[in-house]
């Protein structure tokens, strides 16, 4: 990725991050964060990795009512935004905390099971 890519596309991330906070209650989406976007080289797409806190019925609600608002937070991301064109936004759930978490359980478990070592004494 080039430099401008990867500037563009934190500065679409920062965007659209305040535009979260700012337009979406946390009743009606839940938590929700932007982890990462990736720009098209020419920068007329972008895809949006967002984390969803909650079950899977909670995410996958929130992922089809971001695509719904897909258009709006376009046009705000456009207006705050001095590039030639919009970029159009793609949503992708990010679960990799998810993966993290389980990961992390995994090793607790392994942990708690394992017997001390008694080689010390």
């Amino acid at each position: 990725m080039s430099v401008r890519t990867e500037r563009v596309a934190s500065l679409v991330k920062q965007l659209i991050s305040e535009i979260f906070q700012q337009n979406f209650s946390l009743e009606e989406y839940g938590l929700m964060t932007v982890t990462e976007v990736r720009m098209s080289p020419d920068l007329k797409i972008a895809k949006v990795y967002v984390s969803i806190f909650g079950d899977d019925e909670r995410k996958k609600k929130t992922l089809a009512l971001l695509e719904v608002e897909k258009r709006s937070i376009r046009s705000e991301l456009g207006q705050n935004l001095r590039l030639k064109f919009t970029p159009s936004l793609n949503f992708y759930l990010d679960d990799s905390l998810d993966h993290a978490m389980r990961i992390e359980h995994l090793i607790h478990q392994i942990r708690k099971d394992t017997p001390p070592d008694n080689d010390n004494q």
